[in-house]
């Protein structure tokens, strides 16, 4: 297929760190079919997940406006990745690009939340990471979300490299809990912390590593003496060593008072073989997790820290019960999160609002 007849696609970003959302959007343009769409991506802020676009096939718009962006790559299909509430400032080249230009606009919703601001109809098709914030949505707004405006998009996740990485999964027998996110306080819940004095005084040669690590979090460990079974790593850059990670822990703790409106770091140790305990969210909080954890089939969710130390013990202690929900995990995370397949969607649905649209590809 010729250049000139590839969609123009050009996802929008806040930053290029190593958060989830950045991680989503590099997966997806990596496995999007190159012989239909020609990508880049644009982010004011810098960071590592840039290098990795780049090496992944699509070019990188760091640092100038967005509208100098739109003018030089000049899309056909416009992804914003956003909280999903209103932001008129965000929107606005993008709305007065679309005033000129044809094209479709598509939003990666992250956190299922509606913008019925003016600045927000310049949006074709809303797209949710969960079951969960479809529902929510729905709930909040009284409108049912039918294609084309809205759609639900699992987040991609590398399964065939996690599975060619680990394919007998991680070392079960051992009791070793991993823990894994940025090092924002908004990613911890106490009950992550209140789980290690009752699991070092119960389980033998118990350790813990944490990678995200707080300041609270060190605090407790200090104060309670935990030091010699609790480590703290550094930031993870490469799935290479993120599958190391993985690979030397037994269970994956997961705790966050905020939930998790899809739960990357959960589907990718499912990926891996592990299984997973969790926890629910209180209110109208982000309660994907639940969707992602299936209760005594890919790992364990627990309401209090007695509960949760008992479920990772039971997983310590049962390592044939671990592997079997490790690999049920696993088996889940192939068929409904294998980036190959979320990315063939999106490339379907990118051709079909461009048809709705009357958009001509490779004008």
């Amino acid at each position: 297929m010729a250049q000139s007849s590839r969609v123009r696609v050009l996802h929008v970003l806040k930053s290029l760190g190593l958060g989830g959302t950045e991680k989503v959007a590099q997966l997806a343009l990596r496995h999007l079919d190159s012989t239909r769409f020609e990508t880049a991506v644009h982010s004011q802020l810098d960071g590592p997940r840039a290098a990795q676009i780049r090496a992944g096939g699509s070019a990188t718009f760091v640092g100038l406006p967005l509208a100098r962006a739109l003018a030089a790559f000049r899309p056909q299909v416009i992804h914003l990745h956003r909280a999903g509430w209103p932001e008129p400032d965000f929107l606005r080249p993008v709305r007065d690009y679309a005033a000129r230009n044809p094209v479709a606009v598509f939003e990666t919703n992250v956190f299922g939340r509606p913008d019925p601001s003016p600045s927000g109809r310049v949006i074709d098709t809303h797209i949710f990471v969960s079951d969960f914030c479809a529902r929510r949505y729905a709930r909040h707004t009284g409108i049912q979300p039918a294609w084309p405006a809205y759609a639900m998009l699992y987040n991609p996740v590398d399964t065939d490299f996690f599975t060619a990485m680990l394919p007998q999964g991680p070392a079960f027998g051992v009791p070793v809990l991993g823990r894994i996110s940025r090092a924002d306080p908004g990613k911890w819940a106490r009950l992550a912390l209140d789980i290690l004095p009752l699991l070092a005084r119960s389980t033998p040669g118990f350790r813990c590593r944490i990678v995200g690590g707080v300041a609270e979090a060190e605090a407790f460990v200090l104060e309670h003496g935990l030091g010699g079974c609790v480590e703290f790593l550094p930031p993870i850059e490469v799935d290479e060593d993120l599958a190391a990670f993985y690979g030397g822990v037994s269970v994956l703790a997961h705790a966050n008072d905020a939930g998790e409106s899809f739960g990357l770091v959960i589907a990718e140790a499912m990926a891996c073989g592990l299984p997973v305990v969790t926890h629910p969210s209180l209110d109208d909080r982000d309660n994907a997790q639940l969707e992602l954890v299936d209760d005594g089939v890919t790992g364990y969710v627990a309401r209090t820290a007695e509960e949760y130390a008992g479920a990772v013990r039971r997983l310590f202690e049962r390592p044939d019960e671990a592997r079997r929900m490790g690999q049920a995990g696993r088996e889940k995370a192939v068929r409904l999160y294998r980036a190959q397949d979320i990315a063939a969607r999106l490339g379907d649905m990118y051709l079909d609002v461009l048809a709705r649209k009357g958009i001509v590809v490779g004008a």
